[in-house]
C-alpha cells in the first residue's frame, strides 16, 4: 500500500506511513495467500509420523490454528501502534535494542530466510522426483538447480512469480481443493480406500515433534499482522481479518489431512515423501499426480523467489547499517537491486542443500536446522508486546490485544514450549542452526565493539 507523509513532533522531517486503505475482505485474502504455501503439502507425514490416531492429527491443526491467532493478534498490536515496514525486525529493536535488531537480521540472512529456501528446494525436489526419477539424490539436485536458477534470475534483474499473491493464493486454494476432492472421491466408494488404518493406534506421541511441523505450516501470520497498521477499520478491521484468514487456512488444513488419511491411511500418510502426489495418483491416476505436482513446484518457485526478493533486501537494509558489513550493503542501481545479497542468499541456501543431502534428511534436516532460532524470536516478540506497553505506554494503540496480558503469555509460553521441543529433538541440523546463531551473535558484538573504538562516525545508524 502507498505511504503517505506526515508531520513529525517538530515539524522538521516528514516520514512516510501506510494509508488505511485495506477492507476486511482483501487483508483476509491477503492473510490465507501469506500463511498458505507449499509446506503443507510436506509437513502431513512428519505430524503424523509423531502421534497416535488421526483424531490426535486433527486436534493438532486445530489447536495450530488458534494459537497461530493468538500470536497474530500480539503481532497486530504492535503493527497499528508501531507501522513500520521492517515487522518484527522493528519491533524487537524497539524492545530489546540495537544488537537483538542486528542479530534477528543474521538470523533472517543466515537460518530463517536461507533455511525456508533450502527447506522449500526439497519440498519442490521431493515432489518433482515423483515424475522424474534420478535415484537416490534426485531430490537434492533438483533442489539445487531451482536455487542457482532463481538467484540467476534476480541477480540479472529478473524477478518472476505467478503474478499477484491473490493468484498465488488461488492456486494453492486450487491445490488444496483438488487433495479434498480426491478424499471425497474416495469416500464415495470409487476406489477402495485405506480407512480402517486410520484409528490404529502407534505405540508413542511425540507432540512437541508434531506441533513443530504444525506450526511450520501455519507460518506467515507474523508477516499478515503487519497489515494492521493499513486497515480502514483501527480496531476491529485486523481481528476480523486474521480471525477469518485463519480459520479458512485451518480448515483447509483439516480438509487436507482428513483427505490424506482417507487415501492413504495414518501409516501411509506418515511414510509418504509426497503425499499429496501420492494420493492424487490414487484417486485420479497419473494425471491427478501430474497436475499436483505443478501446483506444488509452481507453489514452490513462487514462494523461494519471494522470500529471495524480500530476505535479499532486508540483508541489504541491516548491512547498509552496521559498519564492517558494508559489502553487503550495497545497491546495484544497473539490476535494480542488492545483487550481493543475493548472492551471499543464494550460496547459503545451496550450502544449506548440500547440508540437508549429507545429513540423508533433506527437509526435515532444514525443519531441524531453521525451527529453534526461529521460535528463540518468537519468544521475544511475543515478550516486545508487554514490553513496549511498558516502554512507551503513552504511544496510541488502535488495536489492544484482548485479555491483555493473559494471551501474550499464553503466546510466549507456547513459543517457549516449541523452542524446547525443536532443541530437545536434538539432530545435527537444530545443533547447526543454534551454533550459526552464536556466531552471528559474535561478529554482532565484534562489529559494534569495533564502531565504537573508530568514534561517533562509524556510529551503528538507528
Amino acid at each position: 500500500m502507498t505511504a503517505t507523509p506526515a508531520s513529525t513532533p517538530s515539524g522538521s522531517t516528514t516520514v512516510a506511513v501506510p494509508l488505511r486503505r485495506l477492507g476486511v475482505r482483501h487483508a483476509m485474502s491477503v492473510c490465507v495467500g501469506m500463511v498458505i504455501g507449499a509446506g503443507i503439502f510436506k509437513t502431513s507425514p512428519n505430524v503424523a509420523a509423531s502421534l497416535a490416531t488421526d483424531s490426535h492429527l486433527y486436534i493438532a491443526w486445530a489447536v495450530g490454528g488458534v494459537l497461530s491467532l493468538i500470536g497474530a493478534l500480539c503481532f497486530a498490536e504492535m503493527a497499528a501502534a508501531f507501522p513500520d515496514a521492517g515487522g518484527d525486525y522493528h519491533f524487537l529493536r524497539r524492545a530489546y535494542g540495537q544488537r537483538l535488531g542486528f542479530l534477528f537480521a543474521w538470523s533472517r540472512f543466515s537460518v530463517i530466510h536461507t533455511g525456508s529456501m533450502a527447506l522449500l528446494a526439497f519440498v519442490f525436489g521431493d515432489y518433482l522426483a515423483q515424475l522424474v526419477a534420478l535415484g537416490p539424490y534426485g531430490s537434492a539436485l533438483f533442489a539445487a538447480l531451482v536455487i542457482a536458477l532463481l538467484t540467476g534470475l534476480n541477480l540479472r534483474g529478473v524477478q518472476i512469480g505467478i503474478g499477484t499473491q491473490v493468484g498465488l493464493m488461488l492456486l494453492v486454494l486450487f491445490g488444496l481443493c483438488c487433495v479434498g476432492l480426491a478424499g471425497a472421491w474416495l469416500s464415495l466408494g470409487n476406489l477402495p480406500a485405506h480407512g480402517p488404518a486410520q484409528h490404529v493406534v502407534k505405540g508413542t506421541t511425540d507432540l512437541g515433534v508434531a506441533m513443530v511441523f504444525v506450526f511450520l505450516a501455519y507460518g506467515g501470520w507474523s508477516d499478515a499482522a503487519t497489515l494492521s497498521a493499513e486497515m480502514r477499520d483501527e480496531r476491529r478491521g485486523i481481528v476480523w481479518a486474521l480471525l477469518g484468514g485463519l480459520l479458512v487456512v485451518a480448515a483447509l488444513y483439516l480438509l487436507a489431512n482428513w483427505a490424506f488419511v482417507r487415501g492413504l491411511g495414518m501409516d501411509g500418510l506418515a511414510k509418504s515423501a509426497a503425499p499429496a502426489a501420492d494420493l492424487m495418483r490414487h484417486a485420479f491416476g497419473r494425471w491427478g499426480e501430474v497436475l499436483i505436482v505443478g501446483v506444488v513446484a509452481i507453489t514452490s518457485i513462487s514462494v523461494m523467489n519471494a522470500i529471495l526478493i524480500a530476505g535479499a533486501r532486508t540483508t541489504y537494509a541491516a548491512a547498509r547499517d552496521m559498519p564492517g558489513l558494508e559489502v553487503l550493503g550495497a545497491w546495484d542501481e544497473s539490476r535494480g537491486g542488492p545483487r550481493r545479497a543475493i548472492l551471499a542468499m543464494g550460496v547459503v541456501a545451496l550450502g544449506l542443500v548440500l547440508f540437508g543431502t549429507l545429513t540423508r534428511g533433506g527437509f526435515e534436516t532444514m525443519v531441524d536446522y531453521l525451527s529453534p532460532v526461529y521460535w528463540f524470536f518468537l519468544l521475544l516478540s511475543g515478550g516486545a508486546v508487554v514490553v513496549l506497553r511498558w516502554r512507551h505506554p503513552d504511544v496510541e494503540r488502535p488495536f489492544r490485544v484482548p485479555l491483555f496480558p493473559l494471551l501474550p503469555i499464553m503466546f510466549c509460553a507456547t513459543s517457549a514450549y516449541l523452542l524446547y521441543s525443536s532443541l530437545v529433538y536434538t539432530k545435527v541440523g537444530a545443533l547447526v542452526g543454534v551454533a550459526v546463531l552464536a556466531i552471528g551473535a559474535l561478529l554482532i558484538a565484534g562489529l559494534f565493539a569495533r564502531a565504537g573504538r573508530i568514534g561517533p562516525d562509524s556510529a551503528v545508524r538507528t
